[in-house]
């Protein structure tokens, strides 16, 4: 059994059984190849023959050519995802990567933006259906590929909530501010509906041909409306989710509640914010101890 023969068979199970996005999909299938790989260097064919050692010289090739622990941790994970799969499957009887230990990850920080950055970022915009976007990535805390997939029918502007899928194809409804809401309202009325939108489609947010927008040109929208700003952080429409829960706990919002709305599976992830939160009141504390010296 050749690891060609059952990628296929493991991407399907991925996509139909568990969901997972055409993003997670894409990573999933370069870890598999990178792996399948190096096992030809290896003279390895059929999977059956992979034992732990294999695995762990897997591993050792990757730290050899400098890669990041975070990215050895994911293709650790992919493996594992994949053998666990293949023993479900009864396709080996054996789990190489039963007992192995995922590289320990330094935990940083997330870049945010302070709220006087995250206003001029957003007025700064003057095109509608750009400013909608910002307005939603920050106001939601959206991930970039939950508001790719966003169709119009998902805005409930009666409720002033979202709806939106994320992580697993898990479902959630987000509040929207005022603002954000009339970002879209306006963007749908004047922008959206006079572009060349084919009757059927059904995505909020569309290019200039009409077509629903891909993640890259959400990275481009958020890096060109920083340059606009004159934001010198490196940012992403990642650091607009980051922002939105840390703003949150600094205004005083219950954990459990921002872990809702970021749809956040573990609330160990969502505490994560508030360290930010913590180190943003120190240094607020020290510049006004500073001003009364």
């Amino acid at each position: 059994m050749s690891l060609p023969q059952v990628t296929i068979e493991f991407l399907d199970h991925l996509r139909s059984e568990r969901g997972l996005s055409e993003h997670t999909l894409a990573a999933y299938t370069n870890d598999l190849r990178q792996f399948g790989e190096f096992l030809l260097e290896l003279q390895l064919v059929n999977l059956a023959d992979t034992n732990r050692m294999t695995i762990m010289a897997y591993m050792r090739r990757m730290r050899e050519r400098s890669l990041a622990a975070s990215s050895i941790a994911r293709k650790l994970a992919a493996l594992k995802t994949f053998y666990q799969w293949l023993i479900q499957e009864g396709k080996i009887e054996r789990d190489p990567t039963l007992d192995l230990e995922r590289p320990k990850l330094p935990r940083g920080l997330p870049k945010v933006l302070n709220q006087t950055e995250v206003v001029k970022l957003v007025e700064g915009q003057r095109d509608l259906r750009d400013r909608a976007i910002l307005e939603l990535l920050y106001a939601g805390g959206l991930r970039v590929s939950e508001l790719t997939y966003l169709n119009v029918a998902d805005m409930n502007f009666n409720t002033g909530y979202v709806r939106c899928l994320g992580k697993g194809s898990r479902e959630r409804l987000v509040p929207l501010s005022r603002t954000a809401l009339q970002a879209i309202e306006v963007y749908l009325s004047q922008v959206r509906n006079k572009l060349r939108c084919r009757s059927n489609e059904k995505a909020l947010f569309v290019n200039y041909s009409g077509s629903r927008l891909t993640r890259q040109a959400i990275w481009k929208v958020v890096k060109e409306a920083a340059k606009t700003a004159g934001i010198s952080k490196d940012i992403t429409p990642h650091t607009l989710r980051h922002s939105f829960a840390t703003h949150l706990l600094e205004g005083g919002a219950d954990l459990r509640a921002v872990q809702e709305m970021l749809g956040h599976a573990d609330i160990s992830t969502t505490q994560l914010y508030t360290h930010i939160s913590k180190r943003h009141l120190k240094g607020a504390y020290a510049a006004a101890r500073c001003a009364l010296l």
